[in-house]
């Protein structure tokens, strides 16, 4: 069959009214996936499958099925301890401290994977070197994980078919549900996600998509800005799974007082990632998120006692010694 046709079978199945229309199964959403991720499907099929999709409410049996699709076309990528993806566009955010975040998991012995896409706003990639952190396409990124034990993969480069499904949006006007499968992505098959969403209702939908497709930890949470990034003055709710099994977990505030500060305000003037890390521009509440942040990616990953292995692996990151897991 070709892709025009599988498409159209599926649009058909979404859109045939009330009474008779029914959601996509998994092996389904995984087939409508293949016909567009092969760039020959119509373009006005495309369109009208991904908005008849967000009209409904995607399903966490259809998020599985273009997750399932969208990884089997990715390029094979080196393993990675712990899989981070950075899609949050168009909201006003503040510094990107969960770039940090990142390198200190990395410092603790967890190779991170990045990969994302965030639209007009450049604020994550215009940081990553300030953060320390590579980019690589998929060639390079065992040679980058070497060198830094963290890489971010641009989605454009990583997977081009799935980039042009995403950029969509400025077409369509809408986001779609390419924007949650790109979470679900996991290039590198790590055995452990982390993933913020900046609506709640997503949390779940995502935390059930990775059960289906046997995922073995998670972590989703309302992130500041829509990413993986934890406010240290409040508490935060976190769904998803360890050992493949669903968790609702809730992790209370690091500090006191922190409601009244809001991670778009941004940081002290003269603050930013390059001097937080070294110390020449040390800001307390930046260092919460940063540690804070980096706890529930290591509780993610399983590791014993997470918040004195973050705090231990910030304490050493400029000696050179890596902190114990």
């Amino acid at each position: 069959m070709s892709p025009d046709a599988d498409l159209a079978a599926h649009v058909a199945t979404l859109g045939r009214g009330p009474g008779r229309s029914r959601s996509l199964t998994r092996a389904e959403a995984a087939e409508a996936m293949a016909a567009m991720l092969s760039g020959r499907a119509a373009p006005e099929a495309v369109g009208a499958l991904l908005m008849l999709l967000r009209v409904k409410g995607e399903t966490a049996e259809e998020i599985a099925g273009l997750a399932d699709a969208a990884q089997a076309a990715c390029p094979a990528l080196p393993r990675a301890a712990l899989d981070w993806p950075s899609y949050a566009a168009g909201r006003t955010r503040g510094l990107p401290w969960f770039l940090l975040s990142a390198r200190l998991v990395a410092r603790a012995g967890h190779p991170v994977v990045l990969h994302g896409w965030n639209g007009s706003d450049e604020t994550v990639r215009a940081h990553l070197a300030a953060a320390g952190i590579p980019v690589a396409d998929a060639v390079g990124t065992q040679a980058a994980l070497d060198r830094a034990g963290v890489v971010y993969l641009p989605l454009e480069a990583l997977h081009p078919a799935l980039f042009s499904l995403l950029s969509l949006r400025g077409v369509l006007g809408l986001r779609s549900c390419v924007n949650t499968v790109c979470r679900m992505l996991n290039p590198a098959r790590a055995a452990a996600s982390v993933q913020g969403v900046f609506h709640p209702s997503y949390r779940l939908l995502q935390a059930d998509a990775a059960g289906l497709l046997g995922w073995r930890a998670l972590t989703v949470i309302k992130g500041g800005g829509g990413e993986f990034e934890r406010h240290p003055g409040k508490g935060v709710a976190g769904f998803g799974l360890r050992g493949g099994a669903a968790v609702d977990r809730s992790y209370p505030a690091s500090l006191g007082g922190g409601e009244a500060v809001r991670l778009a305000d941004g940081p002290r003037p003269g603050t930013g990632l390059a001097g937080l890390w070294d110390g020449t521009t040390p800001d307390p509440f930046a260092e919460a998120v940063v540690i804070g942040t980096a706890e529930l990616a290591l509780d993610t990953l399983g590791v014993a006692r997470p918040g004195a292995v973050a705090r231990q692996a910030w304490a050493t990151r400029l000696a050179g010694t890596e902190a114990a897991a």
